[in-house]
């Protein structure tokens, strides 16, 4: 059976909270210099986008703050371009677009279990 719409959003909180997990209370300078923890989150963000891919028009419809354009854009860059990835995007990401995007995706994911 394929993925369902919740079974996307569960991916997407997933990888958002190890990406928080393997980011918590380390600086940008130390994000840079570990390229483990990059990677990971690299991949993790990769799976963020992936699923967002996937979900229904109308899902995406209900949020129109976020970019759903961009970041698919963005996993194709970290799937094709890997070679161009920039480090201070990616933490930029995770500092910035990663927490408001989680919350949503926490009440998207409470309300289609009404």
């Amino acid at each position: 059976m394929p993925p369902t719409t919740e079974d996307r959003l569960r991916d997407i909180l997933e990888a958002i909270t190890e990406i928080e997990d393997i980011t918590e209370g380390i600086d940008f300078d130390r994000f840079i210099a570990d390229r483990m923890t990059r990677l990971a989150a690299e991949r993790l963000l990769e799976i963020v986008c992936e699923a967002s891919r996937s979900l229904p028009i109308e899902v995406k419809q209900t949020e129109p703050s976020i970019d759903w354009r961009k970041m698919v854009d963005f996993g194709n860059l970290l799937r094709h371009a890997y070679h161009m990835t920039n480090a201070e995007i990616v933490w930029d990401i995770i500092q910035t677009h990663l927490p408001p995007l989680k919350s949503r995706v926490e009440d998207l994911i409470r309300m289609s279990g009404r």
